[in-house]
């Protein structure tokens, strides 16, 4: 018979055998945290108010920063209750909304990373096609599909995980909601929700992950076939950013169901990936964007110079 106080609240942890430095481990999470949010944000207003941005290359950027603000979002506020404040009771309701999130935009953050090599593809094998094939009004569309598909996905996520009893130690391994995690502390069956898990990893990052590797795959031959060595890797430095979002993305996932598959892991090394794939990226994009988009850099330098007179000017007077 399920506990109805357990059915009420979920017991988050932290990396296992660091509980004593939590003090130190909250400041590093809150600075990528404020970074992350920083850094997204600026990369938003800079790509809003600079009319030679307002291109449908450049429109990917914001899509990939509003899924990486969603993330952040959605995850920080329990690390830092854990980190911080050292609350570890989350009620279930509470629990079930932010796997919801963490989910949709997860999915969102993907379709987005595909979306782009597809904008690569295009650019590289057919630059003559370009803007006939990714015009702004198909961008738009592509955005819509990219928010109806993460959320349509993720919505009988929390409705089936509502109707499960939990009887079982109510301990969740990372310090926020997975669904996976949340499924395994029912005592009933859960073959259905095992099934839907399955299918929507299959159709989302599974996925996408094989159809960015074989955009690349055709980007690498189309670079191969140009006679000008200095063409084909000037041609290729326009994904490296990309290239990086997409390791720091995909690399954490693949390596723990590598492990999983493989070995019984710890539960430090399950913990620790799952912060390198939702924590690591939305804060390192931003400045991945900054350092490899010539166009990016160039607008941001202007404003940090500005700041720094303005600093100099406080000062003098």
């Amino acid at each position: 018979m399920s506990d109805s106080n357990n059915d009420t609240f979920f017991f988050l942890t932290d990396l296992p055998g660091l509980e004593a430095m939590h003090a130190w481990l909250s400041i590093p999470l809150c600075v990528m945290y404020v970074a992350s949010l920083a850094g997204n944000s600026l990369i938003l207003w800079l790509v809003r108010s600079e009319p030679s941005l307002h291109q449908p290359m450049y429109y990917f950027l914001p899509m990939l920063a509003l899924t990486d603000l969603g993330l952040s979002a959605s995850m920080m506020p329990t690390m830092i209750n854990i980190y911080m404040l050292h609350l570890r009771q989350v009620a279930v309701e509470v629990c079930l909304a932010q796997l919801f999130f963490i989910h949709s935009f997860s999915i969102m953050e993907s379709s987005v990373l595909l979306t782009m090599a597809f904008d690569c593809f295009v650019a590289i094998c057919s630059p003559f096609h370009y803007g006939t094939i990714l015009r702004n009004t198909r961008v738009a569309s592509l955005g819509l599909a990219i928010v109806v598909r993460g959320i349509g996905l993720l919505i009988p996520a929390p409705i089936m995980l509502k109707k499960l009893p939990y009887c079982r130690n109510h301990l969740l391994s990372p310090s926020y909601c997975l669904h996976p995690d949340v499924m395994k502390l029912s005592c009933a069956d859960t073959r259905i929700n095992s099934t839907y898990g399955l299918f929507v990893m299959i159709s989302t990052l599974c996925l996408d992950s094989v159809l960015v590797v074989l955009s690349y795959g055709l980007i690498l031959q189309t670079v191969l076939s140009i006679t000008s060595k200095a063409e084909g890797l000037k041609a290729l430095n326009t994904c490296v950013s990309h290239i990086c979002a997409v390791l720091l993305f995909y690399v954490p996932t693949i390596g723990l169901s590598v492990i999983h598959r493989f070995e019984k892991p710890s539960a430090f090394s399950c913990v620790l990936l799952s912060y390198l794939h939702y924590v690591l990226s939305p804060f390192l994009n931003p400045i991945v964007y900054t350092i490899k988009t010539k166009q990016i850099r160039l607008k941001m330098l202007p404003l940090f110079r500005r700041s720094r007179i303005d600093k100099m000017d406080k000062e003098h007077h």
